[in-house]
């Protein structure tokens, strides 16, 4: 049965999962769980589980490190994330460290079961390899391309057992080139000077040829009989044989490089790689526009933006990765921005990471990109609608009874669970002032009223929250076009005219 720990500092998730989970219908056992980081790495080294469900914010050490450490010592295990904290940085730290999924909470247990059955569909793959492993020992073909599939995923520690099973000859081969494949490729022609080996690995159809010398002309000449219209990504040639899983990785990442822009032919990793750094000015610029667009509400304009940036993104001939990483960067910029709204987006459900890093064409990554904007749209326009009514005139009403204390604009958004940025802009796009000026217009008129019924200066200008006198009177002849003082005397010759005008 397989195992599984599940750490988290909050008792109420841990209690959840394990009573709410049926880890028996998968066939796992639930071994342990701890609710802090230094007790979780002790405990997942002494139970070694094959699963791991993790919180990332946790004392003593977070999930993400420790992760990090487990992966290092415990190689067949497989990770699942969850957190409240559904930050770009965290998402891609969790990618790059291969877990299976990522979880925001609140976390529901349909939620956990998908990931967990995920997991063991993963595991199963794993199993079956390992099963199919024992099998192809009965046959010296079969035990060769098993040897030069280890050799790819394993390394340098895969070589010795490749020489054995290869025999006699492989020693002069001592070079080795991996093609990776959407499909099963052609084979090359026989030749005297290399030896090619077909292998799959999952959906990747694998070209693995073993030649004497790095730089090998009969090679290269021998490729032209591969038809160009079939896409095919080519790793370097390395002279030795534990190099294999590196020219593997290479071509991987070129034949994905080669989907990506949707190619035909060759793809060399030396096409791919120099592609991350370039006009990152420019970059900036495009994510702006579409930012812009975002808060504005502007439909038009977020098509025209995100036209522009892929029509810049196939002209940089930029990798998958950085345009992924690009992409999930914009995604989250975004829904900070629509939570300036002050709204729960928990509903809204817009980041699904995976979502994109399944993807493997441009065109289908903006595609994916237009549907979350769009949908961020639509959702913050609505917020905005619904909210901006009721929150304003709420916060005019506070301002109204308190514009003598001293009112930031934080306190008047917590007020309405508003964003401070986001009030901001509904001040100006309502009442076409700053909250600043139209509190200062409260005070103005507040101490007008005070000095017609003959207060002195010095008694009025506490009463409407200003603690310099000076500086009262200087805010105060700018709004009336007088000084306070002026304006009182003013309006005190006008109370004697009148009270005469009644004698």
């Amino acid at each position: 049965m397989l195992k599984a720990v599940v750490f988290d500092d909050e008792p109420i998730v841990l209690t959840g999962l394990m009573k709410k989970i049926d880890w028996g219908r998968f066939g796992i056992e639930l071994a342990g769980t701890a609710r802090d980081g230094l007790s979780a790495l002790r405990l997942a080294r002494r139970i070694q589980p094959h699963i791991v469900l993790t919180d990332i914010r946790m004392p003593g050490m977070n999930g993400l490190e420790l992760i990090e450490k487990l992966s290092a010592e415990l190689s067949n295990t497989m990770f699942i994330v969850f957190s409240g904290y559904n930050e770009f940085e965290y998402v891609r730290r969790a990618i790059g460290l291969g877990v299976v999924d990522y979880l925001e909470k609140p976390i529901t247990m349909t939620k956990v079961e998908k990931a967990i059955a995920r997991t063991l569909e993963i595991i199963g793959k794993e199993q079956a390899f390992s099963e199919l492993k024992v099998k192809w020992e009965e046959s010296r073909e079969e035990r060769l391309e098993m040897a030069t599939l280890e050799l790819l995923l394993i390394g340098e520690e895969a070589t010795a057992r490749w020489k054995e099973t290869f025999g006699e000859g492989s020693s002069r081969l001592s070079a080795v080139t991996v093609f990776a494949f959407e499909c099963a490729g052609p084979p090359l022609p026989e030749h005297p000077l290399y030896r090619e080996i077909k292998v799959r690995n999952g959906n990747e159809y694998l070209s693995v040829v073993f030649h004497a010398e790095k730089r090998s002309p009969a090679l290269e000449e021998q490729l032209n009989h591969w038809d160009n219209r079939v896409l095919y990504g080519s790793g370097r040639t390395y002279a030795s044989l534990g190099e294999a899983k590196r020219s593997y990785r290479e071509a991987i990442r070129a034949l994905r490089y080669g989907k990506f822009l949707e190619e035909s032919g060759r793809v060399r990793i030396e096409d791919v790689e120099g592609k991350e750094s370039k006009g990152y000015v420019d970059l900036q610029q495009h994510e702006e526009a579409i930012i812009v667009s975002l808060r504005t509400g502007d439909k038009e304009g977020l098509e025209w933006a995100l036209n522009g940036f892929r029509a810049w993104t196939k002209e940089r001939r930029l990798t998958p990765e950085r345009v992924e990483e690009e992409l999930l960067k914009l995604v989250f910029l975004c829904v900070d921005i629509a939570r300036e709204t002050g709204r729960d987006m928990t509903s809204l459900g817009i980041v699904r990471h995976r979502e994109l890093h399944e993807l493997d064409a441009l065109d289908r990554m903006f595609d994916w990109m237009r549907g979350k904007l769009e949908e961020l749209v639509a959702w913050t326009t609505s917020a905005r609608r619904e909210m901006k009514h009721a929150s304003l005139e709420r916060i005019l009403d506070y301002m109204e009874e308190r514009y003598a204390q001293d009112l930031s604009l934080q306190e008047l958004a917590d007020l309405a669970e508003l964003h401070p940025a986001y009030l901001s802009l509904l001040f100006k796009e309502r009442l076409g002032v700053s909250y600043r000026k139209y509190l200062t217009g409260i005070r103005m008129e507040k101490a007008k009223a005070l000095l017609r019924e003959g207060e002195r200066v010095h008694e009025v200008y506490g009463k409407v929250g200003y603690v310099n006198q000076r500086h009262f009177a200087e805010t105060f002849k700018r709004a009336v076009g007088m000084t306070p003082g002026h304006y009182r005397d003013l309006h005190a010759a006008g109370r004697r005219y009148a009270n005469d005008e009644d004698v």
